[in-house]
């Protein structure tokens, strides 16, 4: 897992099959709005032969974007994935969720090196956890020694409310007691979906709001995000248009798809709850990088990584990648019931959002050809060394 590009960093979450089936091959069309890509389509190409029943990627620099599609967005038709359409980010909502934790540092409401305890006094207890000891900045950086909690929709999930939602505070006690400490606070690195419920309550307490509230006021509205959303508990809809989420496996030459299940939002919360496009995210991290979101301060304290593999790091919810061409990528990865997806970004301007319709499941991951996918889009843009 530490291998490939990003090292995966986003929570892996096992999908649960519905009920409809449909055997379909990808469609061999590809879109592109320019002519001058053709390694990208050929990384991409290879990229959902292995993974969705489509797959699209968005990408530019500081003069323009261009958009590639294969397969498709909905099986049995022919409708390539376009920049402009909604699908679940999964753990890429982490970076919002961080960016929210970093405003309210800037107001002198939380400080990143205190304890957790300090704000929420009896929450991170119990199984071995002592709330004293673990601090904001571990719980942003997944240094906290948090287990690996890993929701599953209908499968490995705490108790709802009678409505079906999810309370954030069960979430998080139900997350502690389900994955004990992995590690002494600051001693190693895992990445757990754990960390960002409990930054959520974290959130709410402070705020006063409720998560979805709270990233949309700070953080959607002011950058004119129109087509990015957090979805209020309750909430399961999709906007349109939306690229459609699978659960699959592949058959020899056929590929089996079932729809991904239905889950609700607050199941996912501040760690991957969101709903963007890849314009959208792409947008996103552009304005995060040039300085638009958060101080100069902050933003070099959410830079500044703790290395995870030979040319990956995470920093305070970001992930950090160098490309064969030189330089730093910095973005998130996101993998929920339906969707995969990756964004990132270059401080000279050059960017790649992409995304297929299924979670790649464990052991059947195409990691060279993401990687390479990543890279090749990155770096066909790069400008000429001397």
């Amino acid at each position: 897992m530490m291998t490939r590009i990003g090292t995966r960093l986003a929570s892996v979450i096992g999908a649960v099959c519905a009920t409809a089936l449909a055997l379909s091959t990808p469609a061999a069309h590809a879109t592109t709005t320019e002519s001058d890509h053709s390694a990208t389509l050929a990384a991409l190409r290879a990229f959902q032969a292995a993974a969705g029943p489509g797959a699209g990627v968005h990408a530019g620099n500081a003069d323009g974007s261009w958009t590639l599609s294969v397969g498709t967005g909905t099986v049995n038709a022919n409708r390539p994935i376009k920049a402009d359409e909604h699908f679940r980010i999964g753990s890429q909502s982490k970076t919002f969720t961080a960016v929210v934790v970093l405003q309210l540092v800037e107001e002198g409401r939380v400080t990143l090196d205190a304890p957790i305890d300090d704000y929420l006094p009896g929450v991170v207890t119990g199984n071995g956890y002592d709330g004293t000891r673990i601090t904001v900045r571990h719980l942003l950086q997944h240094t906290g020694g948090l287990g690996a909690y890993m929701p599953s929709p209908g499968l490995k999930t705490p108790p709802s409310n009678p409505d079906g939602t999810f309370s954030l505070s069960t979430v998080v006690r139900y997350a502690l007691d389900a994955s004990p400490p992995v590690s002494a606070p600051g001693a190693g690195f895992t990445y757990s979906n754990t960390g960002y419920y409990i930054l959520g309550m974290l959130i709410e307490k402070l705020t006063g709001q409720q998560v979805h509230q709270a990233v949309t006021e700070r953080v959607i509205e002011p950058l004119g995000l129109t087509h990015t959303s957090v979805p209020a508990p309750g909430d399961r809809t999709l906007p349109a248009p939306a690229v459609n989420g699978y659960h699959g496996a592949r058959v020899g030459p056929l590929y089996v798809w079932l729809p991904a299940v239905s889950y609700d939002p607050s199941l996912f919360s501040g760690a991957g709850s969101m709903i963007s496009t890849l314009e959208d995210m792409s947008a996103f991290h552009r304005e995060l990088a040039s300085g638009k979101v958060l101080s100069a301060k902050s933003l070099a304290e959410m830079r500044t990584v703790r290395q995870v593999g030979a040319s990956t790091g995470y920093g305070l919810g970001l992930q950090t990648y160098e490309p064969s061409c030189g330089g730093t990528a910095r973005g998130h990865s996101g993998g929920v019931p339906g969707y995969e997806s990756f964004t990132l970004t270059m401080d000279d301007g050059r960017y790649v959002s992409l995304v297929t319709n299924v979670l790649v499941q464990v052991g059947q991951r195409p990691d060279a050809q993401l990687q390479k996918l990543l890279d090749t889009a990155l770096c066909e843009d790069a400008p000429q060394r001397d």
